[in-house]
């Protein structure tokens, strides 16, 4: 059996990242866990289950979006809250208990009850129209949460006072209260009229008592009824570990007994940060990263060479090479999130020389930062940089310069001469679908950051797309399928090399395809299985 225990946090805290289907989602919900569950649950590896240990009233939804809703799972918090459901159940809010003179007021949102002219609760709804929260309020102010599961009951309960959290109450299916974590201190009480927890045991359940009454942390209480249900699980099983500060107390429970594959994702737990963990990565049985990178990065910072490490990116290629070629412009696009100031500006200034020579290109500044206001502030910062090198700021931001005239007519044709048209665009794409709907219209990226995006690069190779990039990758060839260059001044040449000659961009597309096939689905597996065999020996 391999187990997967994945780094599903809001934050650093033990709790899941589920928004109401109005808030716009500002954090990917794709990572190394995703995929790998992924690929073994449509490959058929071996037999595999995920472990929870954050607490996730919505869990089923979250497997849906990820399009593998009957994954297997064991969850922490359902032995905790002993809750034996495993389906999700439809439930309205008008089956709660309501006061007779009741008023709901339905807004494009939320749905608002009030009670004699007073706000008395507030429903949040998640993305499968089900209610995941019911604020309840007294004078106006926040008094206590409601928290319900897709299964169809309150999970738990939070109090306010005066619109701070004091404490969260975790029930069971019938609303007994299991726990009370305080959020000023983080410590736990168990309620001693319901002090025991569930043991799965294959088809069997199981009760056992609590060894404490009080834990100075929720984490001591997770990992007591982890190891519980664990304990009899056989030998041969593999913990593939996503590393996260969270997951460390965990890892450092089952390295000396288990065997156990550590997973290392982008910047999630770098070593330089974590150095507390440098120890464990040593015992691990297997050490796998997401991009070269990573693994160059992980073993300087532990300051050991690994033989047992391997780089396994989390995204497959795929053959789809998009529309670029059907539009009448040229897009660029250019990643910008960590791109130090500097760099920033010099490339802004290098492209804006380039599109003064080609009519049809268009500049694309990609982030995914999800702030509301940040594609207003990058073309702010973009004008304001082409106004410092001569250039006209009114391709980045569209605006007229005042004009006098005698009349309107001369007024309206003196504008009209003096339009310019804008070059310079905003993609703002959070998760990895919004990405991929970018990349289909892009001629070529132009990626100046250290470390490239490894996503936008696999769909560079999936969409035949040149790469002008600091430094060779995995993903690129220079003279190939890209350009590696760290002189920014050199990038209209190379931008130009592609851009204003067919062939050139045709015998990148083509080394995209056969480079490609090294990052295939089928690529990806057989690694697994070399990773797999090397664990078991």
């Amino acid at each position: 059996m391999l187990y997967f225990l994945p780094a599903w946090y809001e934050k650093n805290s033990y709790r899941e990242l589920e928004q109401a289907w109005h808030t716009r989602r500002m954090h990917t919900e794709f990572d190394d866990t995703v995929k790998q569950v992924q690929l073994f649950n449509r490959n058929k590896l071996m037999d595999y289950k995920i472990l929870l240990l954050s607490y996730t009233p919505n869990f089923r939804h979250f497997l849906h979006r990820q399009g593998v809703f009957h994954a297997p799972y064991w969850s922490c918090f359902d032995c905790i809250q002993q809750v034996k459901r495993k389906s999700i159940q439809v439930f309205s809010f008008h089956n709660l208990s309501w006061p007779e003179d009741i008023e709901f007021v339905y807004t494009p949102f939320v749905v608002c009850a009030f009670l004699k002219g007073e706000k008395y609760a507030q429903i949040e709804f998640g993305e499968a129209g089900n209610p995941i929260a019911i604020d309840m309020y007294e004078k106006g102010e926040v008094s206590r949460r409601n928290i319900y599961d897709d299964r169809g009951f309150v999970s738990s309960t939070a109090v306010f006072s005066q619109g701070q959290l004091e404490y969260t109450d975790y029930l069971t299916e019938k609303g007994i209260r299991k726990f009370r974590h305080f959020a000023a201190d983080g410590h736990v009480e168990i309620n001693p009229k319901s002090d025991s927890f569930y043991i799965f045991d294959e088809e069997n359940i199981y009760e056992r008592k609590f060894l404490k009454q009080n834990y100075d942390h929720i984490e001591e209480m997770l990992l007591e009824v982890f190891m519980a249900n664990m304990e009899k699980d056989s030998a041969d099983s593999i913990y593939c570990v996503a590393m996260h500060r969270l997951n460390v107390g965990l890892v450092r429970s089952l390295i000396d007994s288990k065997r156990v594959i550590m997973s290392f994702y982008g910047e999630r737990h770098r070593m330089k940060d974590n150095m507390d963990s440098a120890d464990l990565v040593k015992k691990a049985r297997y050490l796998i990263t997401d991009s070269e990178a990573t693994s160059r990065y992980l073993q300087r910072e532990v300051g050991q060479d690994f033989d047992n490490l391997t780089d396994l990116t989390p995204y497959d290629s795929r053959v789809d090479f998009g529309i670029s070629q059907q539009l009448t412009v040229q897009n660029i696009l250019v990643p910008v999130d960590d791109l130090p100031d500097d760099r920033f500006s010099d490339l802004i200034a290098y492209l804006a020389m380039y599109l003064s020579i080609n009519e049809l290109a268009m500049v694309h500044l990609f982030t995914r930062n999800a702030s509301f206001n940040l594609p207003d502030m990058l073309l702010e910062k973009v004008a304001n940089i082409l106004e410092e090198k001569g250039m006209d700021r009114r391709m980045a931001i569209a605006e007229t310069k005042d004009r006098t005239a005698e009349n309107d007519v001369d007024a309206e044709q003196e504008q009209e001469a003096e339009e310019v048209p804008m070059r310079f665009f905003v993609d703002q794409c959070v998760d990895e679908l919004a990405v991929s709907r970018c990349m289909r219209e892009q001629r070529i990226m132009v990626d100046m950051r250290h470390n490239p995006d490894l996503f936008l690069q696999i769909n560079c190779i999936s969409a035949g797309i040149p790469q002008v990039v600091r430094r060779e990758t995995n993903y690129v060839k220079d003279g190939k399928n890209g350009i590696i260059t760290r002189d920014i001044s050199y990038v209209p040449a190379a931008v130009e090399y592609f851009l204003d000659s067919l062939n050139n961009w045709n015998q990148a597309k083509i080394y995209s395809y056969e480079l490609g096939q090294e990052f295939t689905t089928k690529k990806i597996v057989e690694k697994w299985k070399k990773v797999l065999e090397a664990v078991e020996k």
